[in-house]
């Protein structure tokens, strides 16, 4: 897609990954995909283009603890678990990539879940 192209909600996406390279470049990224129904995060290595860990809402271990998987109580299982695969993996450190969301709401509760469960960003 050329960038004449690009919709505001991919220029902003592509504004914040820019500005998060430039600012810790090296480190793995933490990117969430947030629909109406559900949650996923994935930690990415980008130099080898490798998706590390990653978690969401549809799996089976999680979908019978969840009432649904749009509540702020499934980000907060989300970033547990999260996190929790990644220290397994010997990952402490990644930067969080919010993509074009904001950062309120279930992001937030998702990125404290993460952080108290032990990962830092």
């Amino acid at each position: 897609m050329t960038i004449l192209h690009e919709t505001s909600t991919q220029r902003r996406a592509r504004r914040v990954r820019h500005k998060l390279r430039l600012a810790s470049p090296g480190k793995l990224r933490m990117s969430v995909y947030r629909s109406n129904m559900n949650l996923a995060v994935q930690i990415i290595d980008d130099t080898k283009g490798v998706t590390v860990v990653s978690a969401t809402t549809t799996e089976k271990k999680l979908r019978g603890s969840l009432k649904n998987g749009r509540g702020m109580e499934a980000a907060e299982v989300i970033g547990k678990t999260v996190a929790e695969r990644a220290t397994k993996a010997g990952i402490t450190e990644v930067y969080f990539d919010r993509g074009s969301y904001r950062y309120t709401g279930r992001l937030k509760v998702l990125a404290d879940a993460a952080r108290a469960a032990g990962l830092k960003f």
